[in-house]
């Protein structure tokens, strides 16, 4: 029987349309609904490596400004529809019961291929405050979302009484929104680039895609919706290993060994990220590939779609930590390269008046001669205009 719709990302996207949030953060959410769909009990045999389809995704935007939450709010409509019977995790949760909800997740799958039956704890977390999730430098907890990223076969853990535990099959899958303020405040400096954000995907946005002041939901989109759910519940019921087509292989080699010392962007805070980019692309394949078909073999359109999904992210995914650094004036030289990108033309007494509850005149001139030297703007001595560069991320290149 074929599904409904010729694409689920596709559909949530258009029934999601006539809403403000931007088309990244509806696609990364429809993304992370289909992940949370496909469980431990889909995977990706690779030689020696298998591929689970969990993410963890991160929605960033300044508070109140792109619409964080409401992009959100249709994907746990979706995963709350009965019949899907996916896992979520509370919002506020101390460690022990995240780990209790991991264990008592624990459920069956059977491969198709092989009839062998297997057990898997598969939890997906969506929580519109992530900091909150998080807590404040909460070391342990972050160090757990790290073990269970990879999906090994069994997690052991200590517990309250200092007895053994063990979990088999832990699959954890996350989305979550923040400000990069709340990034600052929860995660320490030396914490950034390590670990757990090595491994989460960044989705910055600085502003809404547009205005809609009737957000109402239509009869067409609520046929639509029927639709979606029905489609989803397919997806949900997928069990066992995808396969490739000899396309996949041969495109994926020839992306792959582009990747060595070729970063999408420079930012050292990145690095970790640069070397689990293929992993990414691994698990965003698969579930590209569930959205539109059951025939779970992954194919070069899913592969090219994965890139370029994930290209189009890498774009501004270094503004996630923009004033995250060491110098005293990082923060406020990050708000005047967002202001001047704004703005394309100012003034010192501008930005001084924009920033005046930041920054002293003399912080601000120390400020622009960085970006200045940096090469980000000029400045038109005659005139007082502040001007910035519009080649600057060519020309930075040959800086690095």
């Amino acid at each position: 029987m074929p599904r409904l719709l010729d694409d689920w990302i596709d559909g949530c996207l258009k029934f999601t349309a006539n809403t403000e949030p931007p088309i990244l953060f509806r696609k990364w959410v429809a993304v992370s609904v289909i992940a949370a769909c496909l469980q431990r009990k889909c995977f990706l045999p690779w030689g020696s490596l298998t591929f689970f389809p969990n993410m963890y995704v991160v929605l960033v935007a300044p508070s109140g400004a792109a619409r964080k939450g409401t992009a959100m709010g249709p994907g746990m409509d979706f995963l709350t529809e009965p019949g899907l019977n996916i896992r979520l995790a509370a919002e506020a949760i101390t460690r022990e019961a995240l780990i209790r909800e991991l264990k008592t997740s624990s459920d069956n799958a059977i491969d198709p291929a092989t009839g062998q039956m297997t057990f898997h704890a598969s939890l997906t977390i969506y929580s519109q405050e992530l900091t909150v999730f998080l807590g404040y430098n909460n070391m342990q907890l972050m160090s757990d979302l790290t073990d269970w990223y990879d999906a090994r076969k069994k997690w052991t853990y200590r517990t309250k009484h200092e007895g053994v535990d063990e979990i088999e099959g832990p699959w954890v899958n996350l989305i979550g929104a923040t400000t990069p303020k709340l990034i600052q405040s929860s995660m320490p400096i030396d914490a950034i680039g390590l670990g757990l954000t090595s491994r989460m995907i960044f989705i910055y946005e600085e502003k809404k895609d547009k205005i809609v002041p009737d957000p109402f939901i239509t009869r067409k989109e609520l046929e639509l919706r029927i639709k979606l759910v029905t489609d989803l519940t397919r997806i949900s019921q997928l069990q066992g290993p995808f396969k490739v087509t000899g396309d996949f292989v041969s495109y994926w080699t020839e992306w792959y060994l582009a990747q060595e010392g070729r970063p999408p962007f420079q930012d050292d805070r990145f690095a970790g990220y640069f070397e689990r980019r293929p992993t990414h692309v691994m698990k965003l394949s698969m579930i590209l590939n569930a959205s539109r078909t059951d025939s779970m073999t992954v194919s070069d359109q899913d592969l090219r779609s994965a890139i370029a999904l994930l290209e189009a992210t890498e774009e501004r995914m270094p503004l996630t930590f923009s004033g995250f650094g060491k110098s005293s004036q990082a923060e406020i030289l990050s708000k005047c390269m967002a202001e001047i990108a704004r703005t394309k033309e100012t003034s010192f007494e501008a930005l001084m008046y924009r920033f005046r509850n930041d920054v002293t005149k003399w912080d601000l001139e120390r400020v622009l001669e960085s970006l200045i030297a940096m090469k980000y703007c000029v400045h038109v001595t005659n005139t007082g205009v502040i001007k910035i560069n519009e080649n600057f991320n060519k020309d930075a290149q040959h800086l690095l």
